[in-house]
């Protein structure tokens, strides 16, 4: 895919940052109407995330523009926001390829360019991340400016926190710009506002400020009436001062979509000492109507027509397990008063929303805090009630510690809904839903459960849900095969596996039994029926059904397991583990995951490349017995 490049006659000739900073400072505002425009067109065109780079273009020709990059570090948080940035990194061309396998990677990753200090994909790093980059390069002492631009939703997080406090402590030189996209403070956005900024960014401002705090050091009394006065100067412009006690100088907020103000205010705070935040209000989704008006739905987007005013309709398909499970919550919920759903912030995303708007008494979206959401619910068991955690495989990563020592240990009733198990595809390796088997069946008193289809995976919620105790039931993102659901009360057997073919062979000498775990059971019964192969759905990673693999072990020489899962420490592990307990030599092939991170395509592309697919199940196998 080409896009005409004599539409964007500075644009065009933007190969890197230097070349942006060669324009004359009145051009940047067309450099960024050419950027905004080249996105839409690109983004339209190959599809990716959309609204949020919209909303950072200005701030993006502003930082390379002041900024010497690569030299200067600039870290994105998260990096939904950073395609412009590729744009003008000497990624303009390849934009295209964004997201789909061999293309460019969907967030700022290291490998790919000089530009990209910091490899992204989990929110509210980059604070931290940008401190540690400031110290070391106080320590280098060549002058190397650090940037961190965090978003107001990924300020959220604890760890956002703890980097602020630590920076404020230790008062390295770093700015933090908190790209604030809600419209709370649209109304302290203005001419106004920005003169002011800009007054307390410059020199004099500045001067004047550390040079009356020398002065007046050893003057307690009328150091405070100082202190009160530059506050109060402040006040007329900050809504608080929550940012000035965490040691921080802070100054906003402006409009992010002035692009020679953002120049002007960096450019004076660029050689201020110590930690500085500069707070820019943006717009998600700007110069585009749709997705200003709808940024949520325009976060990420298909392939679509500009000149139209919704996005085209998904063909009809089944039902995705986000759908099953947040279906399944409004069913439960009508039943049981004590149920309490929480999630960090990714309510749409887990397919919360009609729950969230039928039982808002019930309903805790708790933003980006992974660790509080575990031990808040942690708290709710012991109060007696239900809760379930609705969570992404890669996120409940970070709060393995309070899943552990808050949960498990206490042998607390909460549900792990972990949505995006397994290959997730298009995000890449920041998202793939790779350990989470591995991290979770370690750990005592857990119980693991994992769908082959859509009707065990309502039956598995239920069953969870009941369990006087921690349990974990993980779903792949996407559809199941279109299986009949049962009745919400439904359940199964407590580590009870099911048979799924019984295969008939004279032939004991390469009789072989697949074990699969999860949502790879239609491929897997497809190798089982061209192999002659026994199928078994485990159901259950934990506990496992110790009496069936004693039944399977008898009557195969070869024991194959199926998981989407990695197979270090996996399912295949824990089978590998049992049998050896029992003193049975036995061949086994466990097929899964790599030991390597897996990159971005999609699930299909990558399942087939791993050899997850049947064919590759069945190449797996008929090599493993030749050995």
């Amino acid at each position: 895919m080409t896009i005409n490049l004599v539409d964007y006659p500075l644009l065009a000739n933007i190969n890197s940052p230097d070349d942006l900073r060669m324009l004359d400072k009145p051009q940047l505002t067309q450099a960024s109407t050419e950027l905004r425009s080249y996105l839409l067109s690109s983004v339209s065109k190959s599809s990716g995330h959309f609204a949020s780079g919209l909303g950072t273009i200005e701030l993006t020709v502003a930082l390379h523009y002041v900024y010497k990059t690569p030299f200067d570090h600039l870290v994105w948080d998260v990096g939904h926001q950073a395609y412009p940035h590729k744009i003008l990194t000497g990624r303009r061309d390849q934009l295209h390829t964004i997201r789909q396998k061999d293309g460019l990677h969907p967030f700022p990753w290291r490998e790919e360019s000089e530009y990209d200090v910091l490899s992204v994909g989990h929110s509210s790093t980059s604070i931290s991340a940008a401190l540690g980059m400031a110290v070391a390069a106080e320590k280098e002492g060549k002058q190397r400016k650090v940037v961190a631009v965090i978003g107001d939703g990924a300020m959220t997080a604890g760890m956002a926190f703890e980097a602020l406090n630590h920076a404020g402590d230790i008062k390295s030189d770093m700015l933090v710009i908190l790209n604030d996209n809600e419209m709370s403070i649209s109304e302290n956005v203005g001419a106004l506002n920005n003169h002011f900024a800009k007054l307390l960014s410059g020199s004099i401002y500045t001067g004047i400020r550390e040079g009356s705090k020398r002065i007046l050091k050893n003057m307690p009394p009328i150091k405070e009436l100082a202190s009160r006065a530059e506050e109060h100067l402040k006040g007329m412009v900050v809504p608080s001062t929550f940012f000035e006690e965490l040691g921080f100088n802070y100054i906003g907020p402006i409009d992010g979509h002035d692009v020679n103000g953002l120049v002007d205010t960096i450019s004076n705070m660029r050689n201020l000492k110590g930690p500085q935040i500069l707070h820019i209000a943006t717009k998600k989704g700007k110069g585009y109507y749709a997705a200003e008006q709808d940024p949520i739905k325009y976060h990420a987007v298909p392939k679509f027509d500009p000149t139209q005013t919704s996005l085209p309709k998904s063909k009809p398909s089944l039902p995705t397990y986000s759908k099953i499970f947040g279906d399944w919550l409004c069913k439960t919920a009508e039943k049981n008063e004590s149920l309490i759903a929480i999630t960090p912030a990714m309510g749409e995303g887990s397919g919360m929303v009609e729950f969230s708007q039928r039982f808002p008494k019930q309903y805790f979206d708790v933003a980006i805090a992974e660790q509080h959401a575990v031990t808040f619910a942690a708290g709710l068991a012991i109060g007696g009630k239900k809760p379930v955690v609705a969570i992404y495989s890669s996120f409940l990563q970070r709060g393995y510690d309070q899943l552990i020592h808050d949960v498990a240990i206490q042998n607390l009733p909460v549900l792990f809904a972990i949505d995006r198990a397994g290959i997730v595809g298009a995000d890449g390796p920041t998202h793939q839903g790779s350990f989470d088997l591995s991290f979770i069946r370690c750990v005592p008193n857990m119980v693991i459960m994992a769908p082959s289809d859509e009707r065990e995976c309502q039956m598995m919620l239920t069953t969870g849900f009941k369990h006087d105790g921690p349990v974990a039931v993980r779903y792949p993102r996407g559809s199941g095969n279109g299986a009949t659901l049962p009745s919400i009360d439904e359940t199964i057997e407590m580590g009870k596996a099911r048979k799924i073919i019984q295969a008939v062979t004279d032939d004991t000498e390469s009789a072989v039994a697949i074990l699969n775990f999860g949502s790879t059971l239609d491929e897997a019964q497809i190798a089982a029926q061209q192999l002659n192969a026994t199928l078994v759905d485990m159901r259950f990673i934990k506990p496992l059904d110790s009496a069936l693999i004693d039944d399977v072990v008898k009557n195969h020489t070869i024991i194959v397991t199926v998981e989407d899962n990695a197979i270090a420490g996996g399912a295949g592990s824990g089978v590998n583990e049992y049998i050896l307990s029992q003193g049975i030599a036995i061949k086994i092939l466990n097929i899964g995951l790599p030991d390597s991170f897996i990159k971005h395509g999609t699930q299909q592309e990558i399942h087939q490349e791993l050899g997850l697919d049947s064919q590759g199940i069945i190449d797996k196998i008929n090599a493993f017995r030749k050995l």
